[in-house]
């Protein structure tokens, strides 16, 4: 640390603080524990934090759950626990913005896409949604926009939704004027016109319903239709793609993915090919890369909202790449008939109980059915569900009178027995019969490839799984230096607990006595989040940091509704801001009004009086980020905010750069009043190649009563909710549970200042070479600095994508390439990275300065070049070799020395002939040839 307070010229880490950050915001300090941070409990040990975990692990029960409403136990085969959610090759992966070293998880989000496809008989997927909630959500929006012959705003909703998918459309539909109806399809449609239909396959109490007459009708009247599809039972019943459906959505966290109290589990959305282009979130496609050789890259990679900002017609930025992971390898372990022989062994055990109950004289909701068994026994239910209870099993009480009962990949013989026993019934009598007829049996075939064929074994899988993170880059084998992305480290000890059955096998509707660990957990957490932030509040409902935007905007607007100010719905964006931002605001029923920012990349404050002025009876928030999206500590915040206050709007500090912050400031404190934090940036949990992420948000006290609500936990409030699961992805927050109890204040705040130091760093040591764009009033950046290359690329032709692929051969993953400012890099290389990998990198980026130099010099070509050839694969090395420079300068340049090499497994990837052709399914065989 000696040598880096050194080159950015300061003497300690303290005077670090008090140059970067602005004296107005910057919280005072006592050895080394800033205001507020006090109440933090004192840093343990790692062998410490895990004891203290496994008591607080120990604390639930972990009971047999038969609850369902689309949360099931699921055995993950061991070989996928190991290989994927314990190895970090796989779990500190980035999203595969640089598809050439990612193409092993690449291949496997492929593989989701194609099990989605299939099992749901639909021609597109994309790569994983946040949750079943949240995808029916944007089922009902894509609906909205694929229906241009319908100019209703009405949208149908079964009645036999699960409650928390409702509750979440609710939220999306009210501030986009859409009108939710809710009816009994198998009724038929109510009258009027409508854009859409949403119903369940199978409904929540089990029974499955002639969906092709309702799609039917739905399509005569003009409406275009949406199912919510269990993966499982597709495997034995004709899936909705096959009976017309328009779209399907759903979850696919049975597909062993734990239910960790309510996730993360990836959701999935899957459309008739017409509307693809409507697809939100991300799509993978094959193209092809410099060789002409097969590539999977991101389609249409470039996320829309950075492109059409307030016209965006989705806010969804990260995925579930982990989790998708998990289902799609699932699948491909199991292989269709593996798949098969499950569902037939839940369908089994569902159809012996209802057996058995109908001999003991209980009336059923319906006798076509394939998990669940809604049973009616009159005053009597919650006896039986406390008799249950008894036995270790827990049912779900759907009224006094209704007992709803869900089996799954785990349910036995014997629980069947113990749950008839509960209802007072006895072992069935008569023959089980079938619960599904005849003519809703799945004929049609289904993971036909070979991805779902070869990998049956153990051995063979855990090959599969070792080749396919073997051809990406991860935290395992480099740095990954993205600005705005914290890639920082996740501590095996903070990741240990996330597979206890402890925490992993709570149904996230689980009775209360079951839960106290977890809660106790949740409770830590939120109030830590509320001591580091300066807020009063803290919901850690929303599971990605857009969706903890939209919940913090969700709330902006209740309370000034609730204030009879209807008419403020004017959001001030400044135009650096991240795109989620805008289409965030949209989708929270606000207008957006875009502030300028000056040369050196603050916002205009001159604009923003204007902007304020012209709006201020309008005008319900701003949206910023700080440190700024250019990686600066603006000065005027608090001027900012003010104003934003005077003019009676609320000031929303978006949470993205909070590594840069705790310890230091807190936004609650100089001037927000509502932020989303995302946990896996500043807060250690893993970005999973993509995902899970965590968004909490945090409030002020006048805005506490409208954070996120759920309707099976009326004690979270009335707030709007926006996730499937009351507290989100709630087993991941043993990650940062463990985090800040290591940690501790002191050691949070370290954290803060050791980051903004290696930036700063990073920013004199490459300045010369590739100018830093903005720098604070103190010549200071903050957690992240941005080179630019466009005078270089003017004067040489090699373009900020020649420096990010060639970053590869030297073995290193590239920054952030033209984000916030195109033809730059943006770099941030957090706490985490010790010197000697910092100055790695910065010595391959020096290196590839003096080869720009050459392209410049006229030495090598434009067009023929080891930039504009990179990355450069092994076998590329074997062919004839045509190029002005050497196979040992493209494969082994001086920089890498002493390091291990990685060697990319494509060419580069031609990104316009994958946006061209939407793949959406697995490569032919052939390629497997």
């Amino acid at each position: 640390m000696a040598r880096i307070l050194d080159v950015v010229g300061v003497g300690s880490l303290d005077e670090l603080a008090t140059r970067a950050v602005p004296a107005s915001i910057l919280d005072s300090s006592v050895e080394g524990v800033a205001d507020g941070l006090d109440a933090l409990p004192p840093p343990i040990g790692e062998h410490e934090t895990l004891a203290e975990l496994a008591e607080l692990a120990a604390m639930n029960t972990v009971a047999t759950s038969m609850i369902g409403l689309g949360y099931y136990d699921t055995l993950t085969p061991p070989v996928l626990t190991r290989g994927i959610l314990e190895n970090p090759a796989w779990y500190t992966a980035y999203t595969p913005y640089q598809p050439e070293i990612s193409q092993g998880r690449l291949e496997a989000l492929l593989n989701f896409q194609t099990m989605v496809s299939d099992l749901t008989g639909m021609d597109v997927s994309n790569a994983s949604m946040l949750d079943e909630a949240s995808a029916a959500a944007e089922a009902m929006t894509l609906l909205r926009r694929a229906n241009r012959g319908s100019s209703s705003s009405r949208f149908v909703v079964d009645h036999d939704v699960f409650p928390q998918t409702v509750a979440v459309l609710e939220t999306r539909a009210e501030p986009l004027g859409i009108e939710l109806v809710r009816a009994d399809l198998t009724s038929g449609l109510p009258d009027g016109e409508f854009f859409g239909v949403l119903a369940q396959f199978p409904g929540a109490s089990g029974a499955v319903v002639d969906m092709k007459s309702i799609i039917e009708q739905a399509h005569e009247g003009g409406a275009l239709v949406s199912v919510g599809a269990d993966l499982l039972a597709s495997t034995v019943i004709t899936p909705p793609g096959e009976l017309g459906a328009d779209a399907c959505f759903g979850t696919t966290q049975r597909f062993g993915v734990p239910m960790g109290y309510g996730g993360p589990h990836a959701g999935y959305l899957a459309v008739r090919s017409a509307h693809a282009r409507q697809l939100p979130g991300r799509l993978v496609g094959v193209s092809v890369d410099a060789d002409g050789d097969l590539a999977y890259r991101l389609a249409l990679q470039t996320r829309e909202q950075h492109i059409r900002r307030e016209k965006a017609t989705s806010n969804i930025c990260t995925a579930q790449v982990l989790l998708a992971i998990v289902a799609a390898m699932y699948a491909s372990y199991h292989g269709s008939t593996g798949l098969r022989a499950i569902a037939q062994r839940v369908n089994g055990h569902a159809a012996s109980l209802a057996s058995g109950l109908r001999d003991g004289g209980i009336d059923l909701a319906s006798d076509v059915f394939f998990d669940t068994v809604t049973a009616t026994v009159p005053g009597r239910a919650r006896i039986v569900v406390d008799s249950a209870k008894a036995k270790g099993i827990n049912l779900r009480l759907v009224d006094e009178d209704t007992v709803g009962i869900s089996c799954d990949e785990a349910t036995t013989a014997a629980h069947v027995d113990a749950v008839l026993s509960a209802f007072g019934a006895g072992t069935p009598t008569s023959e089980t019969m079938s619960s599904i007829p005849a003519e809703l049996d799945r004929t049609s075939k289904f993971l036909t490839h070979p991805a779902f064929t070869r990998y049956r074994t153990e051995t063979s899988m855990l090959r599969y799984l070792r080749t396919l993170s073997d051809k990406d880059i991860a935290l395992d084998r480099s740095m990954i230096p993205l600005g705005s992305c914290t890639m920082k480290l996740n501590a095996t000890a903070e990741m240990e607990s996330i597979t206890w059955p402890g925490f992993a096998r709570l149904h996230p509707f689980a009775p209360d006595a079951d839960t106290a660990g977890i809660r106790a957990l949740i409770g830590d957490v939120e109030k830590w989040l509320v001591d580091i932030t300066g807020y009063d509040a803290v919901s850690l409902q929303p599971n990605a940091g857009s969706q903890g935007e939209y919940a913090g905007l969700l709330a902006i607007r209740a309370y000034h509704l609730d204030r009879g100010e209807a008419q403020r719905e004017i959001c001030l964006i400044p135009s650096s801001a991240h795109g989620t931002n805008a289409a965030s605001a949209v989708m929270a029923g606000m207008k957006v009004v875009v502030v300028a920012c000056r040369a050196n990349g603050d916002v205009d404050v001159d604009d923003l009086g204007a902007k304020i002025a012209s709006h201020a009876d309008n005008l319900a928030a701003i949206m910023i980020t700080y440190p700024s999206t250019h990686g600066v500590y603006e000065h005027e915040i608090d001027e900012i905010c003010a104003a934003v206050h005077d003019a009676g709007g609320q000031v929303y500090v978006d949470g993205a750069n909070l590594n840069a912050l705790v310890g230091l400031a807190r936004p609650g404190r100089f001037g927000g009043d509502v932020s989303h934090l995302n946990l896996h940036k500043t807060f250690c949990i893993p970005h999973g190649g993509g995902g899970p992420g965590v968004g909490p948000v945090g409030v002020r006290s006048h805005l506490a009563p409208y954070l996120p609500g759920h309707p099976m936990r009326p004690e979270l409030g009335g707030g709007a909710p926006v996730a499937a699961a009351p507290f989100g992805s709630a087993s991941i927050l043993s990650i940062t549970w463990a985090y800040v109890r290591m940690m501790g204040a002191q050691g949070l705040r370290s954290a803060t200042l050791t980051a903004i130091a290696s930036a700063n760093y990073i920013a004199r040591r490459l300045d010369e070479h590739f100018p830093v764009l903005y720098t604070g009033d103190n010549g200071m950046v903050a957690h992240e600095c941005i080179l630019d290359l466009r005078g270089l690329t003017k004067a040489t032709g090699v373009t900020v994508d020649d420096v990010a692929k060639r970053l590869a051969d030297y073995g290193f993953h590239a920054p952030t390439m033209s984000f916030p400012v195109a033809g730059t890099l943006m770099v941030e290389p957090t706490e985490s990275e010790n010197l000697d990998e910092i100055d790695a990198f910065c010595d391959a980026l020096i290196a590839i300065r003096r080869e720009i130099d050459r392209v410049g010099s006229g030495e090598w070509p434009v067009d023929d070049n080891p930039l504009r050839g990179a990355p450069h694969t092994a076998r590329c090395l074997v062919g004839e070799w045509t190029h002005p420079y050497s196979r040992e300068l493209a494969v082994f340049p001086d920089a890498v020395a002493g390091r291990a090499k990685v060697w990319p497994s494509v060419r580069r990837i031609d990104g316009a002939h994958g946006d061209r052709n939407l793949v959406c399914s697995c490569p032919p065989m052939e390629a497997f040839a």
